[in-house]
Order: C-alpha cells, then structure tokens, then sequence
C-alpha cells in the first residue's frame, strides 16, 4: 500500500494493526483527571504548539482586560452584597473572589468564541485523536494530508459542520441561575461548580458525539450512562477556568484532555468489540 498519497478523504476503513507489536490494553482513567492530563500532553507535544502561539497574545490581553475591569469595578460592591449574608465578613471577602472569577471566565469564554477559538479546539481534539492512533475515527469528518509530517498539519478541510462545544442557551440560563448559590458559606462555590459541570461535561464532547455520528437522543443516552464522569470532567474543566490569565491556555488544554478521554473510550469498545467477536473469526478461519 502506497502511505504517500496526498489526500484521504472520509471513509471509514481503519489502519491495520501492526501484528508484530504487541498491543496494550486500554483502560480508563476517573474522568476528572482527563482536564489535568490535557495539560501535560500539550506541554509534552510541540506539534500543538503553534495553535497556542497564533491566539496567545490577544486572547492574554483580553483576559487581562476583562478581569481588570470586573475587580476594579465589581469586586468591592459585590463583597457589600455578600456581606449582608455573611455573619464572618471575611468570607465575603473570599467569596466575592470566586463570583468575579466565575463571572470572568463566563465572559471571556463568549469573547473567546468570537475569536475563533472553537475552531482551535476542534484542530486540538482532531489531531490529538490522530496522535493517539484513531485516524479513522476523524478521516470521514475531515480531509487528511497523509504526507504531512505531524498530526496537526495533517488536517485538511472539514468535511461537515465541525464544532467543539456549540452554543447553548440552557447553560448560559443556568449560569445566571445557579451564581446566586455562591452566597452559601463554605460549600456554595463548590456546589455552583459541580451544578454547571453537570452540564459542561456532555457539551466538551459534543465533537466526540458528531464523529461517532450519534444523534441527540443517542448523546441523551450515552450520556446518561456515564453522568457523574461527565459531571466530574465539567466540574475540573471549570475550575480550571476560573484562574485568571491562563483562561484561554486551559480552554486549549482540557480540550486535549477531552479527546484523550475519547480516545481511551474508544479503545476500549474496540477491544471489547475484538473481544466478542474474535471466538467466532477464528472458528469461521
């Protein structure tokens, strides 16, 4: 087989596996420490590199800006409204910190998009996918340079809509909704976390869903069966979101951690899948 042709489209024909090589077994992490290993994989990867460098210094000082504006101008006056809940004035002095974050990284997150970022994403989760062996997970979705030398430049057009985590009204409304249970002592800030993450998780996979090709009630589904994993992943992801600056740097990362998520996943159904039917391939031979 010639592996120098320029141009692989869509299709869904897998490489073959190298015989010789013995074959790891996949497994599964806690879904939590997916956000965490994005971070890593893309510091280890200079491939993914460039993606960071082309949106580094306007999304940096946008970042700077908006978090300038909201603690110069927002901070002190939301510390007077905490306060009148707060017996411990101290604690409104420290919660007020985790609403100004929270409410930041809401806004940059929207400014983000309108700065391409989506796109990016896409191109982090594709080529990590590549990177981990799951070509054809994203040929049908894509055109694949096959003669270019990292998985990155090896992205082609789309072949079909490609969204990372498309805009949803319901978060949004829920973000609104559920900020006021950040008046809670001690646990509301945590609990504000873990009640968005619940919606979060499923919406950082929605580019995973498009290349399995499932539908919405078949995502409702798969989702379903794993909730507190995607919970827990949106919660870290979150969190992650709420330190100052580096906000862009970890929408890029966890999106890498996304698709190692994917990636183990879907190793693991094709192992499972190899598994059940290998008995009967080899009674067929």
């Amino acid at each position: 087989m010639d592996h120098t042709t320029p141009l692989l489209h869509g299709g869904s024909a897998r490489p073959a596996a190298d015989a010789s090589r013995p074959q790891k077994k996949a497994r599964t992490r806690p879904s939590w420490v997916y956000p965490f290993k994005g971070i890593y994989y893309f510091a280890r990867h200079r491939f993914l590199w460039p993606l960071l460098r082309g949106r580094l210094i306007p999304c940096l000082l946008l970042s700077v800006f908006v978090f300038t504006i909201l603690f110069v101008f927002t901070y002190l006056p939301q510390v007077a409204f905490l306060a009148i809940f707060y017996q411990l004035h101290a604690l409104a002095f420290i919660n007020a910190v985790f609403v100004v974050l929270a409410e930041g990284s809401a806004i940059t997150a929207l400014l983000f998009e309108a700065f391409l970022v989506d796109e990016t994403q896409v191109d982090v989760f594709d080529s990590v996918l590549i990177n981990e062996g799951l070509l054809h997970l994203v040929s049908p979705a894509r055109e694949i340079l096959s003669e270019e030398p990292t998985p990155l430049r090896k992205l082609g057009k789309p072949l079909s809509k490609a969204q990372y985590a498309p805009f949803s009204f319901r978060q949004i409304c829920e973000f609104v909704v559920f900020l006021p249970i950040n008046l809670i002592p001690f646990v509301g800030t945590p609990i504000f976390l873990v009640l968005t993450g619940y919606r979060a998780g499923p919406l950082l996979h929605s580019r995973y869903f498009h290349l399995l090709g499932l539908k919405r009630r078949q995502q409702r589904r798969y989702v379903r069966g794993k909730k507190w994993s995607y919970t827990w992943f949106g919660t870290v992801a979150l969190m992650l979101q709420l330190v100052p600056v580096l906000s862009m740097f970890f929408l890029l990362t966890t999106a890498a951690g996304a698709a190692l998520w994917a990636a183990d996943l879907s190793k693991r159904e094709e192992e499972a899948q190899t598994e059940a039917t290998g008995p009967t391939d080899r009674n067929d031979g």
